[in-house]
This record gives C-alpha cells, sequence and structure tokens, in this order.
C-alpha cells in the first residue's frame, strides 16, 4: 500500500501523485490519496508519519505559511507535542506530499525524492 498526504492545489502534490502512477508504482500497489486539510492527521497519527520520515517535526512543518509566522512557531523552546498540535489544528503548516510505502515515508519535494521509497 501507498499512501499520499496530497493537497489537490499544490504542484509538487500533484507532480508526485502522476510520478507514482507513471513510473514509479510499477508493480500496481494498491494507492490510497489522503487529503489532509480534508482529513486532518491527529497528534498521534503525526507522531507516527513523523517516525516513518525520520527526522525532527520541523522538518514536517511549512514555514512559509502564514499562519507559522502567526502561532510563533519560529520559537525553538517549542516541544515537539507542541508543533504535533499545532500543525493538527492548521494542516495547513504540513509539508506535502508525503508518501509512505512499507513502513517508510519521504516529502516530496521535489517529487523526485519519492523514487527513494522504491529502490
Amino acid at each position: 500500500m501507498i499512501t499520499i498526504y496530497h493537497n489537490p492545489r499544490c504542484s509538487k502534490s500533484r507532480g508526485a501523485c502522476e510520478l507514482i502512477a507513471g513510473t514509479c508504482n510499477v508493480a500496481g500497489e494498491p494507492v490510497e490519496v489522503i487529503e489532509y486539510l480534508r482529513q486532518p492527521l491527529s497528534a498521534a497519527q503525526l507522531k507516527a508519519l513523523n517516525a516513518m520520515l525520520g527526522g525532527p517535526v520541523r522538518e514536517m512543518l511549512r514555514d512559509t505559511e502564514p499562519a507559522y509566522k502567526e502561532l510563533g512557531l519560529d520559537d525553538a523552546t517549542l516541544s515537539d507535542d507542541q508543533l504535533y498540535e499545532a500543525i493538527e489544528k492548521r494542516p495547513v503548516l504540513m509539508q506535502r506530499p508525503i508518501v509512505v510505502r512499507n513502513g517508510r515515508a519521504v516529502i516530496g519535494r521535489p517529487p523526485e525524492r519519492i523514487k527513494a521509497l522504491f529502490d
């Protein structure tokens, strides 16, 4: 199963879906596309997703979103839990797309990074 956390308004996210459909998914694995703005993830789901990404939670944040500055998320003293809660409440803060396959995940910016899940 391949899961794509997707924003259809984002060109990088659309590019990731096209890449998976056109080149990467040669085995025809089932693909689940989750529009995370319509189906926000809970803090617990975000933690699990970040564990698969294998990096700091800050890498999941879109620091170019106005909400990032509004909420003061650039404050280095904020805990991971506070950052997860911020993404839970404002899903627009989550990087996109995020693709999950076989217990591993990557942020598809640029979309070509997704190919690592298929090596």
